[in-house]
């Protein structure tokens, strides 16, 4: 990306993406999917800005059982944590949190979408559910050039949408976080290399909304993505929780 910064020092050139075969198929097993299915109603606007919420634990994540708490690096200081309306649910919000003295605060909440067919902890590819689990946060991209992030940034026209998939998909990929499941931490999100093989899915991201369920990903506003994008830190080590509300509470 043309933006300097030691945060993107390992930023790839399009052209070296744009072309190839490998960063077309990662696209299309990514999660934008055909927009089919899932809660075509968005949720309602939430609240945004900083924001105080008293936790009746402040050193734990609201919400979030001792299962999936406890699987939080202790060395994170950001969480994104994703509430899935219901195991089979489409519908998900989702909330920043910064820890500070040991204390976590949330500082901002948007409407999301998950899977059109809800959440699963055993995902597979094509099961059109996302994944339920703790997941690190290590590299970005999209259409759009870098607009400021810290994470590591892929500016490439290669996350395009193939042209036959709905106009709704459009944007989907203008701006994209890779979520760490069944990847290689350090790559852009387009690399297909899957570690734990092919049939347990990847190119699981975080990506723009367009109004319902995706394949296996967590969609938002673009807003809430750019603020994503320019504060999630590779120094404070940053996670996602995700899951729908009665299993993240487990």
């Amino acid at each position: 990306m043309e933006t300097s910064g030691a945060g993107r020092a390992r930023g790839r050139t399009t052209a070296a993406l744009a072309a190839t075969a490998v960063a077309v198929a990662a696209l299309l097993a990514g999660c934008g999917g055909d927009g089919g299915g899932g809660s075509k109603a968005a949720a309602k606007a939430a609240p945004s800005g900083k924001e105080s919420r008293k936790a009746a634990d402040p050193t734990r994540i609201p919400g979030v059982g001792d299962r999936l708490q406890s699987k939080i690096p202790d060395a994170s200081r950001q969480v994104v944590a994703v509430y899935g309306k219901g195991k089979d649910s489409a519908d998900a919000t989702v909330e920043l949190y910064s820890k500070e003295d040991g204390r976590w605060s949330r500082d901002q909440r948007w409407p999301a979408h998950n899977g059109r067919k809800g959440w699963t902890p055993q995902h597979r590819e094509g099961d059109k559910r996302s994944p339920v689990g703790v997941f690190t946060l290590s590299d970005a991209g999209g259409v759009l050039p870098d607009p400021g992030a810290k994470l590591p940034y892929t500016h490439t026209s290669a996350f395009t949408p193939p042209t036959y998939w709905p106009k709704s998909t459009r944007h989907d990929f203008d701006r994209v976080i890779a979520i760490d499941y069944n990847r290689v931490k350090g790559t852009t999100p387009l690399d297909p290399t899957r570690p734990q093989g092919q049939s347990k899915g990847g190119s699981i991201w975080l990506h723009m909304d367009h109004g319902s369920g995706t394949s296996g990903c967590v969609s938002l506003s673009k807003s809430g993505m750019e603020h994503l994008l320019r504060t999630l830190d590779p120094a404070q080590h940053p996670v996602v929780v995700m899951g729908d509300r009665a299993t993240l509470a487990k």
